[in-house]
């Protein structure tokens, strides 16, 4: 008898009833009601982790599902940030030229605005036209259909290259390191047509939303964050569950013997890539405007080795646990490195936790991947134990008789 959806994946209600209620319970006590418990920085931090907790997700399906260790999705991340940086900037330039030429003596014209819109982008890196790559950039809709274009054609283009010439294990994972180690150093450059390592500032500034208050587009972010991760929960589940969850699974367990039974690894594979790294993008293009800037130091092979470790932490290989992870350390590591953390005097020496945060991070991945590899969503399988069947009889098919996984202790 065919099940559910929700019935085979009852974490998902669960998940997207917590969800909601953690959005409608901060909005509750943030500035936008008048309470004022929750800051508006700390919204935005908040909202920042949602994106982080996305793409987390998307880390999960690609690695802990598929098995596939991808240290480049956060390039897909960045690229995300930067197709909506990029509108972000030239919409509020082009108000600010606008306003400051609209008291010259001759109307400017179309030709006049563009070179000084471009000349105020691109002045910081000795640069007065707009490079090829801009050439959507007026266009919101346009910049949006970006964030999900670009990502995905690179991820599809380098997926088929790799998954078809069946490079695995460690070398696909040094494979999309080179790729966004590439992607990062390639951006630092100042011709590279996105302000080399300077990056897109002020991205936090709506254009057209000058009235609004930072609060109240704090909270618009916020609730955005948190539908595309509802959202993505739901898409990721349904991928992993039902023949296609099966497939994906049985690629990473034995790709060999899936490959063997007459199923097209490769584009199995390639589907997962390509969806994860989109998913990713989108979760970049709701995390930067919050963030306020991007750099190529955000594309840097490290961040994608972070997004590694909070899937660890979390429990690979189970969706919840990636949100878990993300979370965790993501505000941990805010409250560590923000200066909240107060600081150890032993005498001899002073741990100030701006200085050790991330010797913390490395020992804590290294204890949960010695200790307790199933990261912190494992505790859940110590909350809700499998109860043992009441049957009798020797192992076989028969009904009423023991399956051999039943009868193991």
């Amino acid at each position: 008898m065919n099940r559910s959806f929700i019935a085979r994946n009852p974490s998902v209600l669960w998940f997207l009833l917590a969800l909601s209620v953690f959005t409608i319970a901060v909005t509750l006590m943030s500035e936008v009601t008048g309470v004022g418990l929750i800051s508006t920085s700390f919204i935005k931090t908040l909202g920042k982790t949602l994106c982080l907790c996305l793409i987390a997700i998307a880390m999960d399906v690609v690695w802990g599902y598929c098995g596939i260790l991808s240290l480049g999705h956060f390039a897909f991340f960045g690229l995300g940030g930067y197709a909506i940086g990029m509108w972000l900037m030239y919409a509020r330039t082009e108000l600010i030229v606008v306003d400051a030429l609209a008291n010259a003596a001759l109307p400017p014209t179309d030709k006049e605005v563009a070179d000084a819109i471009a000349g105020q982008i691109f002045g910081v890196v000795g640069a007065s036209e707009f490079p090829l790559i801009w050439t959507f950039s007026h266009s919101l809709a346009l910049q949006l259909l970006m964030v999900v274009l670009v990502p995905g054609l690179l991820a599809l283009v380098f997926g088929w290259l790799a998954f078809r010439s069946r490079v695995t294990g460690v070398y696909l994972s040094i494979l999309t390191q080179a790729m966004t180690l590439a992607l990062s150093l390639y951006l630092f450059q100042n011709d590279s047509g996105l302000r080399g390592n300077n990056g897109l500032s002020g991205l936090q500034n709506i254009p057209g939303l000058d009235a609004v208050p930072q609060s109240v587009i704090s909270i618009a972010f916020f609730w955005a964050s948190a539908l595309a991760l509802g959202l993505g929960y739901v898409l990721f589940a349904w991928i992993v569950s039902g023949k296609m969850g099966s497939v994906i699974r049985a690629i990473r367990d034995n790709e060999s013997r899936v490959r063997f039974l007459g199923y097209h690894v490769e584009s199995y594979k390639l589907f997962v890539f390509t969806v994860t790294a989109v998913v990713a993008a989108i979760a970049g293009a709701l995390y930067y405007p919050q963030a306020g800037i991007i750099n190529p130091a955000e594309i840097a092979p490290i961040a994608s080795i972070y997004l590694a470790v909070w899937v660890a932490i979390g429990g690979r290989g189970r969706l919840y646990g990636a949100v878990i992870g993300a979370a965790f350390v993501s505000l941990l590591s805010s409250w560590f490195t923000g200066g909240s953390a107060p600081a150890i005097n032993l005498g001899f020496y002073t741990i100030n936790w701006t200085d050790w945060w991330l010797v913390l991070l490395g020992l804590s991945f290294v204890a949960v991947t010695l200790f307790f590899p199933k990261g912190i969503g494992g505790l859940f399988d110590l909350i809700v134990l499998k109860p043992v069947p009441d049957r009798q009889g020797d192992y076989g098919p028969d009904k009423g008789a023991w399956r051999r996984e039943e009868g193991e202790p």
